[in-house]
């Protein structure tokens, strides 16, 4: 076998889900660019309105995942009553990947809640050190794995110190129980405190946020995306689809003839509103522009092209659902795109960005007083770019 052999590129991967992608700045580990969420993922809450699977039906999605080159999974202790993490350790382990699995998940829920056999369930809930220490040890024998590769508080208690937290969450990176830290649902002042903190302490900061955002809801963009950038994080948006209501008016028609209807938990009504018609009648007018299959591929293309290190969150529960979503990674938007999608229902960032603006222009303070060329942002990676990232061979 010569040298150039040893040296040769691999080759391509089955799908750009294999095109894998750094976490972030302070995250050097490569995921595939969207990642599968697993909140369908489980057998327990078909009575709640969110989906179910089997065992059978959920092995079958996460092999479809993996085949089409995906490597990072979103779990958490509560999903499904703690069977989406059983399913998924048992796929891990059955398919011998572990390794090459990149998997997230939370603690802070409840997730002992409808246990008969458990009488107190002050310690299996919040941010503080007793609960982060039965929910991790329970999610590894979940998992059935000796570490977790992404941990997140799943949502900020109000009720804990941000000492208490990043105290223990380290001690956890120490053990090596645990390798990357996100936090998910938390205000940005928290975030930025708290990595704060861990840098002048010593401690292991936050490299990931995970919260709420998609072309139909926006307040992510007041202050969590500013934060994230300028903490070298990555985002990890979840409902970048609005639980279904990203589908045209013919798909809602289908769904009122089917009675399938749609989600019900974050919206007492399954229905779109007048400003999500709106706003997926652009997506279809963008999605005719751009060549694309689905409005459901334009809204991921959205949110993964406004900023660097976003990784989407995308679940369901059908493997054709998922391979229709990969489109996405095909989508180029431009700046016009952006805005004409944006302009679809108005947005106000409200003070103070609606006097000083938002970075993204000299604002009225400087205009009065010169002209200036504004350096360029760091732009999120398009599909014509995907080549830049090849590897070159090494001269012996």
């Amino acid at each position: 076998m010569s040298a150039a052999h040893l040296w040769a590129p691999a080759g391509a991967p089955p799908t750009k889900l294999g095109r894998h992608r750094r976490l972030s700045d302070k995250a050097g580990v490569h995921v595939s660019p969207i990642c599968l969420g697993g909140m369908s993922i489980g057998d327990k809450w078909a009575s709640y309105g969110m989906g179910a699977m089997d065992k059978q039906s959920s092995f079958k999605l996460l092999d479809a995942f993996y085949e089409a080159g995906g490597n990072f999974i979103d779990t958490a202790n509560n999903y499904q009553d703690e069977s989406s993490e059983a399913f998924i350790g048992e796929w891990m382990e059955t398919r011998g990947i572990r390794d090459q699995i990149i998997i997230a998940t939370k603690y802070s829920t409840n997730y002992k809640r409808g246990r008969q056999d458990v009488k107190q369930h002050s310690a299996y809930v919040g941010n503080h050190m007793k609960s982060l220490h039965v929910s991790v040890e329970d999610s590894l024998k979940k998992l059935r794995t000796s570490y977790i590769d992404i941990l997140y508080v799943h949502w900020w208690d109000w009720q804990t110190s941000v000492e208490e937290v990043m105290n223990g969450l380290h001690a956890l990176v120490l053990a090596g129980k645990v390798l990357y830290l996100g936090i998910s649902d938390a205000p940005s002042w928290i975030v930025s405190r708290a990595n704060q903190y861990a840098r002048d302490h010593g401690k292991t900061p936050f490299c990931i946020y995970q919260g709420l955002w998609s072309v139909m809801h926006r307040d992510l963009e007041r202050d969590i995306l500013p934060m994230v950038k300028a903490e070298g994080m990555a985002l990890a948006p979840w409902n970048v689809l609005a639980s279904g209501k990203i589908r045209t008016d013919e798909e809602e028609r289908q769904r009122r003839e089917t009675g399938e209807k749609g989600r019900t938990v974050l919206s007492p009504k399954w229905e779109r509103t007048e400003d999500e018609r709106k706003v997926v009648k652009v997506l279809e007018e963008v999605a005719a522009q751009v060549g694309a299959k689905t409005v459901q591929a334009v809204a991921i293309a959205y949110v993964m092209q406004k900023i660097p290190y976003v990784f989407p969150i995308v679940g369901g529960r059908k493997v054709e659902h998922l391979y229709a979503n990969l489109e996405a990674l095909d989508i180029v938007l431009t700046g016009e795109h952006i805005r004409k999608i944006e302009g679809a229902v108005p947005f106000r960032a409200g003070f103070p960005y609606d006097m000083i603006g938002d970075g993204t222009s000299y604002n009225v303070g400087y205009a009065n007083a010169g002209q200036y060329d504004l350096w360029p942002e760091r732009e999120a990676i398009r599909p014509n770019q995907q080549n830049s990232g090849n590897a070159v061979m090494p001269s012996l």
